[in-house]
């Protein structure tokens, strides 16, 4: 072999070596770049457990105008469960003057007015909202006397109001001091009716879907949307 053909076979194996070497550079650096880039792709923990699908729900409402009961239809909606109307024994005056006198004695005295509804095995649901609307600023006193009556102690108890513009009162304070062993989360509140000036059901059309709106925020806030 003449300098000529060494010289040139040097500089072939010099030039595959420095392609080798420089191949092996690219994969690694190609490499990289997916390893990083699944990383970035990887969601971000937001803390917040998804909702157990074997929880049983149990939705118990007072509704004298049907504003609350279409607060309680929107949550059965979004979180599925059972719903229960809450019924007296004897139910209360059709007059709405009468009735509110009425409730005012109940007040006072601590009376709890007995129940038609009857709820079999509640032992058996993990989760209980209560839904009532505001009056005398209060907790009606069919919900005392539900919330007295069943033992609700380690349920999750989630209230909802519907009030004639003045909030929900101490409504969600009682049902708090009723429920010391049950865990009590953020209630809802909106508007509903005005039954002393005789409008009853306003959540209905344009005004029915901005309060399901509010109720798919408050439970995706509270981590109930399934």
């Amino acid at each position: 072999m003449n300098r000529g053909t060494s010289g040139r076979n040097l500089i072939i194996e010099f030039w595959q070596t420095t392609k080798s070497q420089s191949l092996w550079s690219l994969a690694i650096v190609v490499c990289m770049g997916l390893l990083c880039g699944c990383s970035r792709a990887q969601p971000v923990s937001i803390n917040k457990p998804p909702v157990p699908a074997n929880k049983k729900v149990l939705i118990v409402y007072l509704s004298r105008t049907s504003n609350t009961k279409a607060v309680a239809q929107f949550i059965r909606q979004k979180v599925g469960g059972t719903l229960v109307a809450l019924e007296l024994k004897t139910p209360y005056p059709v007059d709405y003057q009468a009735t509110v006198a009425q409730v005012a004695r109940e007040n006072e005295t601590g009376y709890l007015p007995p129940l038609k509804t009857k709820i079999d095995r509640i032992e058996g649901y993990d989760t209980v909202f209560v839904g009532f609307p505001t009056w005398g600023m209060q907790l009606p006193p069919p919900m005392k006397s539900f919330l007295r009556q069943y033992n609700l102690k380690g349920k999750t108890v989630i209230p909802f109001n519907t009030n004639a513009g003045y909030g929900e009162g101490n409504s969600f304070e009682t049902v708090k001091k009723l429920c010391p062993q049950s865990t009590v989360l953020e209630g809802f509140v909106t508007r509903g009716g005005i039954e002393r000036d005789g409008h009853l059901l306003v959540i209905k059309e344009a005004r029915a879907k901005a309060v399901e709106k509010e109720v798919d925020n408050w439970l995706e806030k509270i981590n109930m949307l399934k």
